[in-house]
């Protein structure tokens, strides 16, 4: 498995959309376009309904591993104009549909959303939900910091429908911490989980991330049973993503203070084995949940989908992003806002949508759209639903021969299963089909696949 990890690691994609953001060349899309691809969608869907993500970018102290969109300052006063910022972006949203959109799912994304005052949360949410319909299967979830997440907060949320929430842990251990400046005390994990599930939240995650500056296996395995002890019902163990280049934050360590490819990989598989052991079953890429999970049963009945917000249930591709830098989608488009704050904000108050860039998707990357979400969610896929999938099924075959001798795939009739052990090479596979990647670039675009 050593072995496999130098072979594998390039610089790929992690496929949170199709084409990768690099690869959307259209530069200021056009508003009322837009607009008409999101009523077209939206009143031609089966399940007539909206994913909303809400990208919250302020936080009071940076974290060096992070590479979201964000904005560094204790200063709350900026609360307030950034909240009716985003509420005018929605009501441009609500007026061109027409009528109340039926929200089937709100994440709220940053940054770090517990930034914002539990009143100013609840002005934002209830302002958005009073001009909505709620769908019965509905999901809310946000993302919290334990060392600023409120009882209050979560009271509030919990009050307003949601009940899930997902804390960012990273690493329990000091020195780590420290490299990352991200330094939280074990108590006030324990604390914010407890209070979340008093008030009835049904849905904790812990965000954990392996190959962090001077993280070692012995590091993970404790890690790991801290979360023996807490027991969330959901875990998204992630690969730290080194891209200097795009993070300045990254630079302040180097290649040698980052474990290897292969101390990586171990990291990993001990992490794997633990969580396994304790419960956990494996979600596509980077997940676990415990078995009574709809994640787990969605993957054990096939209908496990993956979108900007990660792992979902839900079918529907209609999501629309509110905040500086929160992309929207349609299943056949993607635009991107505007990612200054005070850019985003001068637009929108001005009722202009601050699209910067966007993609529309001719037949042929929705065909690979297609595919690479179903490997990614399912590990499976069958390549005779069209003449391109089959063609580029041929033109992989080399490569997949490879893959399988490797033991990370099983090969059929224009099909493939990937095994266990691929599911960590996964993005590799996926990279088969994505005739973009042969498009050379004079800068990196993407972090390593281990």
């Amino acid at each position: 498995m050593a072995d496999l990890s130098i072979k594998y690691n390039k610089a790929i994609p992690r496929y949170t959309s199709y084409p990768t953001v690099p690869h959307w060349k259209l530069q200021n899309p056009d508003q009322a376009e837009w607009l008409k691809e999101v009523r077209n969608v939206y009143f031609s869907q089966k399940d007539k309904s909206i994913s909303l993500y809400i990208h919250l970018p302020f936080c009071e102290s940076l974290c060096t591993y992070c590479g979201c969109n964000k904005r560094i300052t204790k200063n709350h006063s900026v609360e307030e104009q950034y909240i009716e910022s985003v509420l005018s972006e929605w009501n441009i949203y609500v007026g061109a549909l027409g009528e109340k959109p039926i929200i089937r799912n709100i994440h709220l994304g940053g940054g770090t959303p517990t930034f914002f005052s539990s009143e100013n949360l609840n002005k934002l949410l209830f302002s958005i939900l009073e001009t909505s319909e709620i769908h019965p299967q509905k999901a809310f979830s946000f993302e919290g910091h334990p060392n600023n997440t409120t009882y209050e907060q979560l009271k509030i949320l919990a009050d307003l429908g949601f009940d899930r929430v997902s804390y960012g842990v990273q690493d329990f251990n000091i020195k780590v911490q420290k490299a990352i400046h991200r330094i939280q005390p074990i108590e006030n994990v324990r604390k914010t989980t407890e209070w979340a599930r008093e008030l009835g939240y049904h849905s904790v995650n812990y965000d954990l991330i392996y190959g962090l500056p001077f993280q070692t296996l012995e590091n993970i395995e404790e890690n790991i049973e801290k979360v023996r002890e807490f027991k969330p019902e959901r875990i998204a163990l992630y690969s730290y993503a080194h891209v200097p280049w795009k993070s300045k934050a990254q630079r302040g360590y180097g290649d040698n203070d980052l474990p290897k490819p292969e101390e990586k990989l171990a990291m990993y598989l001990r992490a794997k084995q633990m969580l396994n052991e304790m419960g956990y079953e494996n979600i596509g890429m980077d997940h676990y949940a415990l078995p009574q999970d709809e994640l787990t049963i969605a993957k054990e009945k096939g209908y496990l989908n993956r979108n900007f917000m990660g792992y979902t249930t839900d079918q529907n591709q209609m999501m629309i992003g509110l905040g500086c830098s929160a992309i929207s989608a349609t299943g056949t488009a993607f635009v991107q806002n505007e990612k200054v704050v005070e850019k985003y904000q001068t637009a929108v108050l001005n009722n202009e949508l601050p699209l910067i860039i966007g993609h529309y998707l001719t037949e042929e990357e929705q065909i690979s759209a297609k595919l690479i979400n179903q490997i990614i969610c399912n590990g499976s896929v069958d390549f005779k639903r069209s003449t391109l999938a089959m063609q580029l099924w041929g033109d992989a075959q080399d490569e997949l021969a490879e893959m399988q001798k490797d033991g990370l795939l099983e090969m059929g009739d224009y099909a493939l299963k990937v095994t266990e052990e691929g599911m960590l090479f996964v993005r590799n596979i996926c990279s088969l089909f994505d005739p973009k990647l042969k498009q050379k670039s004079d800068k990196p675009q993407f972090s390593q696949s281990i």
